[in-house]
């Protein structure tokens, strides 16, 4: 495939996020707490489905254990795959570095039939300041 082709490719998919992502502030969305957040992760409930949006330089500085990357920059290599890698019923949890681009994320997958989704408030930096130190902030 061509780069022109490729770029279309990349343009079509980033329009079909930005629709969604356009609405973001007006639509209501289940928020979930870095406290609450490490109490779900410590209880060791492996039904949970973890995603984190952020880029691959990012998860290089900070992270945390158990969470699938899908960076929204490469939204035109996933988004067509998310309902085979993911349950739509499961409770889906959705971390960036301050909680923005998850919500993008979060109402994206709720307009894909997803019924249990909720973003981690303060992303990756409130979780490193209120819950590990040891995360680095960046």
């Amino acid at each position: 495939m061509d780069t022109h082709a490729k770029a279309e490719i990349f343009c079509h998919h980033k329009i079909r996020l930005g629709l969604f992502i356009g609405n973001f502030f007006s639509q209501p969305m289940n928020q979930i707490s870095v406290e609450e957040l490490a109490k779900r992760l410590s209880s060791g409930d492996g039904s949970i489905q973890l995603v984190d949006v952020r880029e691959p330089e990012e998860l290089a500085i900070a992270s945390i254990e158990g969470f699938v990357n899908l960076p929204l920059s490469k939204f035109a290599e996933w988004g067509d795959e998310v309902p085979t890698l993911f349950n739509p019923q499961a409770e889906t949890l959705v971390l960036c570095h301050h909680g923005i681009r998850s919500a993008q994320m979060c109402q994206w997958l709720i307009a894909q039939g997803f019924t249990n989704v909720q973003n981690i408030s303060g992303g990756i930096d409130a979780y490193s300041i209120l819950v590990d130190h040891s995360i680095p902030q960046y």
